[in-house]
């Protein structure tokens, strides 16, 4: 068997993070997310594809592609977690676990961030948790991926 690849997905102004509300987010930039997490997946045997966009279509597309190729999908969906029925409906073609990962806990947030349309397709959501999050987002996938 080939290497086992979990793609992760940082959606829309994720590419701002260390910048924008460090008080919400964190001061950790993108980067350094993505350097602890393709850590811990290396650690569980995981080869980590990380790519973020802030346009609906390319996550669309990078899910699509991550079919028959990746053995799951860590996403991060930033604001299209609460709108982006195309986001969904491609989480929903792929065959492999799906991890919905966030930052902060959009429950205790403002209103219209406590729906999720992702978190139908996923097998779980992990929120609240800051950096710490990615690597319980990796450990989720990789338990399930041992079953």
């Amino acid at each position: 068997m080939g290497e086992l690849i979990v793609l992760l997905l940082s959606g829309p102004n994720l590419n701002l993070l260390g910048e924008r509300q460090p008080e919400i987010y964190g001061t950790d930039t993108l980067d350094d997310h993505v350097a602890g997490t393709t850590a811990v997946a290396a650690e569980r045997g995981l080869v980590l594809e990380h790519f973020q966009s802030n346009h609906e279509g390319e996550l669309v597309n990078a899910i699509h592609a991550a079919r028959d190729r990746c053995a799951g999908i860590v996403i991060n969906p930033g604001a299209f977690t609460h709108y982006a029925w195309a986001i969904h409906d491609a989480l929903a073609a792929f065959e492999g676990p799906v991890v919905e990962l966030h930052l902060s806990n959009p429950a205790a947030r403002e209103p219209w961030r406590h729906t999720s349309v992702v978190a139908p397709v996923a097998d779980g959501t992990i929120a609240g948790f800051g950096p710490l999050g990615y690597q319980m987002a990796i450990d989720a996938v990789a338990d399930l991926l041992d079953r």
